[in-house]
């Protein structure tokens, strides 16, 4: 059983293609791995990634192993001969005849300009022979009234396409769409700040299409009822997991830092002054961790805490970049997206979340930065910093 993969992007990457190739043939085996795949070779050929797998395997689970592997636009099931035209020939049409249709056209891609006939031609020889002997076959079954077959450049019944390689030759009739973007890896790493709601999930899921490694953070409030909230996260990563197949996760207790915040500060900036100490915390773990980001959830306007001024009041505290691709979403656009990835699901359940406990009746929305520190001032900051990161925990999911 053969199939042929291809790339969109990574096709552009210029010196670092052989890179971008060879960590997406990396992760099509891993996948293959943890769904119990048994393949012969995943390898790169000209332009594209050619597999060979064992017989008598699903095709419903090989499907759904490609389909979460970023950096592959389309795949398909493929047969292979020789590069010869009469032999490409007989090729198609041993594939046509086990299908049902009316219309239909021929695609060839010629990688190997050695072959004597360019694309146009390979299409209009293999176009002619097909009609030939369906023709041949349609005369004999006139008394079913069997239709002649056509040829359709326009939306046709079924389109053949032949691909020309150095390799040899792939023959196909079906473009499986991959989920697109660059092999999870080649952009580096970044800290995620997961809460167990709906956006971050599909934050982090974004930033893994683009070919990042999410490494999560979760914040939890030290309330009865926790575990069930660091059930759900890790619930939620179990999901993700599919799309990065190893997964690290740091649970930081919160509870002690609120309690401070509550006890010492200005209720309507309790908000701001939690996620300033998650911010300062996710950085030291980004710092371990040697990655280049944080990313979060954060959409503009959608709370209290994320107007354009908190927002630059609470990213304040880190030198990192912060990348937050949900900021210009509609949250159902975020639902939807959510709903595709699986993770909505889990994520509207009940749970403890750190920023909605003690928060107050009315949180600002204009947070002024010297008023913050200020209130900072109050505050043993290392001290509580220390402490939450010293209990946390790691988990490998």
């Amino acid at each position: 059983m053969l199939i042929v993969c291809h790339y969109a992007e990574i096709a552009l990457k210029g010196g670092n293609r052989k890179i971008f190739e060879e960590k997406l043939v990396d992760n099509i085996k891993k996948s293959f791995n943890k769904n119990g795949i048994v393949f012969k070779y995943v390898k790169r050929i000209f332009g594209r990634i050619l597999i060979e797998l064992s017989d008598n395997q699903e095709n419903g689970l090989i499907v759904k192993a490609l389909k979460s592997v970023f950096g592959i636009a389309h795949f398909s099931f493929a047969e292979k001969c020789e590069k010869d035209i009469e032999r490409i020939k007989e090729k198609a049409s041993e594939i046509l005849s086990k299908k049902d249709f009316a219309t239909f056209k021929v695609e060839a891609k010629r990688s190997d300009k050695k072959f004597p006939l360019i694309s146009q031609q390979i299409n209009e020889q293999v176009g002619e022979f097909i009609l030939g002997s369906c023709r041949a076959t349609s005369a004999k079954e006139v008394a079913r009234q069997l239709p002649l077959l056509k040829v359709k450049l326009e939306n046709p019944d079924i389109t053949l396409y032949i691909e020309i390689t150095q390799s040899g030759v792939f023959l196909y009739t079906e473009k499986i769409a991959g989920p697109g973007g660059l092999p999870v890896g080649v952009s580096g790493k970044a800290v995620c700040l997961i809460s167990g709601g709906i956006d971050s999930p599909v934050s982090a899921w974004y930033l893994m299409k683009r070919g990042v490694e999410v490494i999560f953070v979760h914040f939890f409030a030290s309330q009865s009822g926790y575990e069930k909230s660091l059930e759900k996260v890790r619930d939620i990563l179990r999901v993700l997991k599919k799309y990065q197949l190893n997964i690290k996760v740091y649970f930081v207790p919160f509870g002690d830092i609120q309690k401070e915040i509550l006890l010492k500060t200005k209720a309507d900036l309790r908000v701001v002054l939690y996620r300033r100490f998650m911010f300062r915390m996710s950085q030291e773990i980004a710092v371990k961790e040697k990655v280049k980001a944080l990313i979060t959830g954060e959409n503009v306007g959608q709370v209290a805490s994320q107007t354009l001024d908190n927002i630059l009041v609470i990213e304040e505290p880190t030198n990192l970049p912060v990348l937050r691709p949900l900021a210009g979403f509609d949250k159902t656009e975020i639902i939807n997206i959510a709903k595709k990835i699986g993770t909505y699901e889990i994520s509207v359940l009940p749970h403890l979340d750190c920023c909605s406990i003690f928060i107050p009746k009315h949180p600002q929305t204009n947070a002024n930065l010297k008023e913050v520190k200020q209130q900072e001032k109050k505050l043993k900051i290392k001290k509580l910093i220390n402490s939450a990161l010293k209990h946390s925990t790691i988990e490998i999911i």
